[in-house]
């Protein structure tokens, strides 16, 4: 392992620089798309920033595992909830879910400060949340349900609050997911399951370990008339939890 950390190193300085690059170019081109022509030119230039994140993680020797299960039906809205394990578990989301529109759920201290990711946080859809405000968060994600049902996209949740440090799954909190089914009666849930995204940050944002498998499962759908609200984050916490390597 001791080996393994040192070979991280120039490896790490060598993707940080592509990704300050990739984040620094997306940044006008985002905002040329968003003030030029409109949400789906905006939409794309946000999937092939998230695909060139995917190809920088791609020089660290990191590889992408994708199993996609569900198969939902068109024009419904959607939430798709997710185990959480490092800050790249992003990219596959927003890369290889692209059809469902994922937005997400942020802490507010993201949506400044950071080139391509805080505009797109601020103007495509997603919402920010201050976690020392709980009025706060449950004002915005009401407003994040509507918009989910009036557009027929999909909001991204992470439930155990904070990433997973050592990939050992955090208990849901469930006033958020509450929020949300209760509020988008007639959409769909998507699990969804990480595994090894936490060894990208095993030693903390440097260096990033060499050689990491992510693996990412999009579990089946579930329709969220079906159940009682406890009863579907019971299952849906279930289904995410029994895929996680232990």
């Amino acid at each position: 392992m001791a080996l393994s950390k040192i070979i991280s190193y120039p490896f790490t300085v060598l993707f940080y620089l592509l990704f300050g690059i990739t984040i620094t170019v997306f940044h006008p081109i985002q905002w040329a798309a968003f003030n030029w022509f409109g949400y789906q030119a905006h939409k794309k230039t946000v999937d092939y920033l998230n695909w060139t994140l995917l190809r920088c993680l791609n020089v660290l020797g990191t590889t992408f595992h994708i199993d996609i299960n569900t198969s939902i039906p068109n024009n419904v809205p959607i939430i798709i909830v997710s185990n959480h394990q490092s800050m790249w578990d992003i990219s596959p989301i927003t890369w290889y879910l692209r059809k469902y529109h994922p937005k997400f759920i942020s802490k507010v201290e993201l949506g400044k400060g950071i080139p391509s990711v805080s505009y797109n946080l601020r103007h495509g859809g997603s919402i920010l949340i201050d976690r020392k405000n709980p009025r706060q968060a449950i004002v915005e994600l009401v407003k994040f349900s509507k918009y989910l049902q009036k557009f027929n996209r999909s909001g991204v949740i992470f439930p155990e609050g904070t990433r997973s440090k050592t990939g050992v799954p955090k208990p849901f909190r469930r006033s958020g997911l509450q929020t949300l089914f209760k509020k988008v009666p007639d959409g769909y849930v998507i699990p969804v399951t990480f595994n090894n995204s936490w060894k990208l940050q095993r030693w903390g944002m440097f260096p990033i370990q060499m050689g990491v498998r992510l693996e990412m499962t999009a579990h089946p759908a579930i329709k969220i008339a079906d159940y009682e609200i406890e009863m579907l984050i019971d299952r849906v916490e279930e289904t995410i939890t029994s895929k996680i390597h232990k």
